[in-house]
This record gives C-alpha cells, structure tokens and sequence, in this order.
C-alpha cells in the first residue's frame, strides 16, 4: 500500500526530502534500486518483476515520481498496473500539470491511486487522484512545505500519517540546517510498527481487521497468500545546488540490504 512523507521547496539543503515505504507481498519479484530504460530516458528506482513499472522513480533532468494505491475495498479486474504511471511521467515530456490532465481522461482504467509528479527544476509538484470514484479526477498542485500520503487523499490525517509526519518534522526541526543521513532517517522514522487504536481506524469500507494490520508506518503481516508488508524503503534527497542521492533499504531473500546511487542533475 505503501506510505510516503516529504518536504519541498521548504528547507536550506533541500529542494525536495522524500521517504518511502513500499508495501507488497514479499514473495512478488521485484529489481532493487538501479538504473533502468526502455527507451531514450534512463530512470533510477525500484522496478516491479512482474509488470515493469515502479512505486518512486527520478531522472537526470530532475523529474521525480512516486504513487501510492487507494485502500478501497473494490478491485478493478483486468485494469492497467498503476506502477506504470511514474515510468510513463519520468519518461515523459509533458509538465507535471499536462501529464496530470491526461491522466484524468484515463481515470476508469486502473484501480484506486494517488501520484505525486514532480520537475525539481521548474519547481512544480502536482498530487493527482483517481478517487473517489464519485468525484472527478483531483488535480492538485503541492504547495511548499511538509507533506504526508498514505493510502487516502493527500495529507488525510489517518495515524501512521500524522506519526510520519511529526517525526519528520521534529527531525528535521532539531538538525536545522544540517544533512541527515539517509540511513538515520530510515532507522528512526520508517520502522514504526506502532498500530492504531481500533477506534482511529479510517472508514474505508475493508475489513476492520486488515486496516488494523495496515495502519502502522511499518507493515508485516502474515496472509493466506503469504507475507505482506514492508519491503523496501527509499530516501530520496535533491539538494540546493542539485546534488541526488537515492538511498534504499531492501529486503532480498529474507535478508535486509541497501544501496545508494548519486548524481548531479542535468539543468
């Protein structure tokens, strides 16, 4: 289902601060953070083993991606995976706004998302949402500052969100203007499995038992299909002077691993 917390345009170091934990069946094949293409532009991120696409990816040119599914208790059958909508953003030309808007002739063909696009360069970020199903498709421009996203509209105060996003800020409150390492914040914020009280549960028409299981920052829980949870979870840091490095923690066989590519992007 994952969860994603960040702040942009709104920090000394920092054009964006990004964090994400991607949630899946730990069993699901999956590529750790590299280098990909399938065409002219080369994307750095996870990939999905199965139908290509990616949950966060960036590129040189300052193009960053991530999305997270909408906890509804409706499956579209047959629908498009959504993980290919970052890759055809990052691969894209368009503005985050022109992507957005072409996204929202598409809305019926995948299951419930939310997507945040970004160009660090021209300083634009854009959250888009195909849900509710009863509403139009929303087209929202991100403003500068701390934001949270779980599995509801952008900065839904759901628990593990509001936990995400206090710890974020005080974190970021008590180094000033200094870096934070990558690592630190992953061992300090992304680990919570503190689980709501039953009554903080958020009413989104699934089984209470499962929104239980899903509503710590960190998520482990046996299925009958097997493990779901926590399986990687990403840091992604543009700096002032465009500096990128892309940290991830991953699990692979069981064993916990990380890796970290930087880069200076193209402007």
């Amino acid at each position: 289902m994952c969860i994603a917390a960040w702040i942009w345009q709104a920090h000394p170091i920092y054009q964006l601060l990004l964090l994400q934990n991607r949630d899946e069946f730990h069993d699901r094949p999956t590529k750790p953070l590299g280098w990909w293409s399938d065409g002219k532009t080369s994307i750095l991120g996870g990939r999905d083993g199965i139908a290509g696409g990616t949950w966060m990816g960036c590129t040189r040119n300052g193009r960053v991606a991530f999305i997270t599914n909408v906890l509804e208790p409706d499956f579209i059958p047959n629908s498009k995976s959504r993980g290919d909508l970052p890759v055809r953003f990052l691969e894209s030309l368009k503005t985050p706004i022109e992507f957005a808007e072409e996204l929202a002739k598409e809305e019926e063909e995948y299951n419930g998302y939310n997507l945040v696009l970004a160009d660090v360069c021209s300083k634009i970020m854009v959250y888009v949402s195909n849900r509710p199903k009863s509403e139009p498709v929303c087209v929202q421009v991100v403003s500068p500052g701390l934001h949270v996203l779980t599995n509801a509209r952008l900065d839904t105060p759901w628990h593990k969100a509001q936990l995400l996003g206090e710890s974020l800020k005080e974190m970021l409150r008590s180094n000033g203007d200094k870096e934070i390492a990558a690592k630190e914040m992953v061992e300090k914020l992304m680990g919570n499995r503190v689980k709501a009280e039953k009554d903080r549960l958020p009413n989104t028409g699934c089984d209470s038992d499962w929104e239980h299981k899903l509503s710590s920052i960190f998520v482990e829980t046996d299925t009958k299909l097997g493990v779901y949870g926590t399986r990687s979870t990403g840091v992604l840091a543009v700096k002032t002077d465009g500096e990128v490095c892309f940290y991830e923690k991953y699990l692979k066989e069981g064993v916990w691993k990380e890796h970290s590519v930087q880069y200076h992007l193209n402007v």
